[in-house]
């Protein structure tokens, strides 16, 4: 291209133009990309655009997003495997999504105060294949976690607050391939912490901030710490446990 050309973004190679359009959240794509022009159009129409789904609270722009959300998941033709949602989503619309979407791998649920635990399990018992699972700031009951641990067996990843004792013995009972959880400002105590590392034998990442009632007595903190397997640890006072890596330190040193 010579200096000062411009260039026109309308005509760039169909590959090139859905992997620019791919950066953009969900509410720009429908509300502003797909009318630029016809080529646009058709590219935010493949069902490759809508693998991905993100959508943030923006109910002050006078945006309805449960309907802009569900026709995103219909854009997707089955084929939508990540989803994250803040604030808005239902019982109604999750049930939605998961009947359209028995592929999905993430789900990310922030703030979403309108679900039930009713809803949630309904709605999780339909996704197999789901790996990365996340309630911040939402209410999960211990039977909406153990559908969650039945159902979906290949759950590596869990996200959540909120939580008592008996929510973690649920984890624990039905969760053991769960290589990273973060359990952020709830009322877990050393006892639901010991059922999780008794029954987890994968976790690799173990996220305790803000957990105010786990004082790690006996071995617990050693086990966290210390342990080959948990490579990362953070503790109920936020301090950061490298373990793998204070573990490499550890033999450099030594082989000094």
């Amino acid at each position: 291209m010579k200096d000062g050309e411009c260039i026109n973004w309308t005509e760039l190679p169909y590959e090139l133009t859905s992997s620019i359009l791919r950066r953009l959240d969900t509410v720009d794509i429908l509300e502003n990309a797909q009318k630029v022009c016809r080529s646009w159009f058709h590219v935010c129409k493949d069902p490759d655009m809508w693998r991905k789904i993100d959508i943030l609270n923006l109910e002050d722009k006078g945006y309805d997003l449960e309907i802009m959300c569900r026709h995103a998941v219909d854009l997707s033709q089955g084929g939508l495997l990540e989803i994250d949602i803040w604030k808005f989503c239902t019982d109604s619309l999750l049930n939605y999504i998961t009947d359209s979407s028995s592929n999905l791998r993430s789900l990310r649920l922030t703030m979403c105060y309108l679900l039930t635990p009713d809803g949630l399990a309904k709605a999780l018992a339909k996704l197999p294949l789901l790996e990365e699972l996340e309630f911040s700031y939402c209410s999960p009951s211990e039977e909406s976690l153990r559908v969650v641990g039945r159902s979906c067996p290949n759950l590596k990843t869990l996200k959540l607050n909120r939580l008592c004792d008996d929510d973690a013995l649920a984890i624990a009972e039905t969760m053991p391939r769960l290589r990273h959880l973060q359990l952020f400002g709830n009322n877990l105590t050393d006892i639901g912490l010991k059922a999780i590392l008794d029954n987890c034998p994968d976790l690799e990442h173990l996220d305790l901030s803000q957990c105010r009632n786990v004082n790690l007595y006996g071995d617990l903190k050693k086990r966290c710490s210390e342990s080959e397997r948990i490579k990362v640890f953070i503790e109920p006072f936020g301090c950061i446990m490298l373990t793998h890596m204070l573990g490499l330190i550890n033999n450099m040193n030594i082989s000094r």
